[in-house]
């Protein structure tokens, strides 16, 4: 199987550990990875913005750079969501590209969890990691990709890992991309609610399968200096 990695723009500019610690259990797994360097941004920004053209060029770079390989795996619901959801929006009736994208977003395009759980089959990837440990549902990857269970059967697998659930787990953090910078009111008042979900429960920690979202909840955590560290799922997996 040959599997690829598309890391997203913020993460490959801000996080780039993130992209490292999914290698490393990928790895760990078996799995051999390859990085094409002319990857790019999936488009999502330009999307949501209502620049279709732009986006559109971008998901037909995707399609071009992504294709021969049997997986694609990403470390963001976000992005996954874009390329499964919208580039046949995007690119159908394209011809034979418009095909291409339909069978390369829907088929072979995966979250990282939902790689591991749901095409590999495996919930023990062999980590351990001290501490209590809450999760935030990111909406892409709830909403749209249905995924609740995977990351919760993979964190569970993780020794010494406590689990609680925060009672505003669904809701929005209130980043949205270009949302937190249009209506930085509501999404303050949203990321308050959800931090003060996660402060509740105790935990020392809360992950996600989305850098972006985790981003949103770690600068209110520093602001009101509120003794919660933010992790990457894939972090929380690569400790061994």
């Amino acid at each position: 199987m040959r599997v690829a990695l598309f890391i997203p723009c913020f993460v490959d500019q801000l996080y780039p550990r993130v992209g490292v610690a999914m290698v490393a259990v990928l790895r760990r797994l078996g799995v051999m990875v390859e990085f094409p360097v002319e990857q790019t941004c999936c488009g999502q920004p330009a999307f949501n913005t209502g620049y279709w053209d732009e986006a559109r060029q971008l998901a037909r770079r995707y399609c071009e750079i992504f294709a021969g390989y049997d997986a694609i795996v990403s470390p963001s619901g976000s992005c996954v969501s874009m390329v499964r959801k919208y580039y046949p929006e995007l690119l159908g009736g394209n011809g034979a590209l418009g095909e291409h994208a339909l069978t390369t977003a829907s088929a072979n395009t995966f979250e990282f969890t939902e790689f591991l759980v749901k095409k590999l089959g495996v919930t023990d990837v062999g980590a351990r990691f001290a501490g209590k440990v809450t999760y935030h549902d990111g909406c892409h990857a709830l909403r749209e990709l249905r995924l609740k269970d995977a990351p919760r059967q993979l964190l569970r697998a993780v020794r010494d890992l406590e689990l609680v659930e925060m009672s505003e787990a669904e809701t929005c953090c209130g980043f949205g991309g270009t949302f937190a910078v249009k209506l930085p009111v509501i999404s303050y008042a949203m990321d308050e609610v959800k931090c003060q979900s996660i402060v509740a429960t105790g935990a020392s920690y809360v992950c996600s399968t989305d850098s972006s979202c985790l981003m949103q909840i770690a600068g209110y955590m520093k602001r009101h200096k509120l003794p919660v560290q933010t992790r990457h799922i894939a972090e929380v997996l690569a400790c061994t």
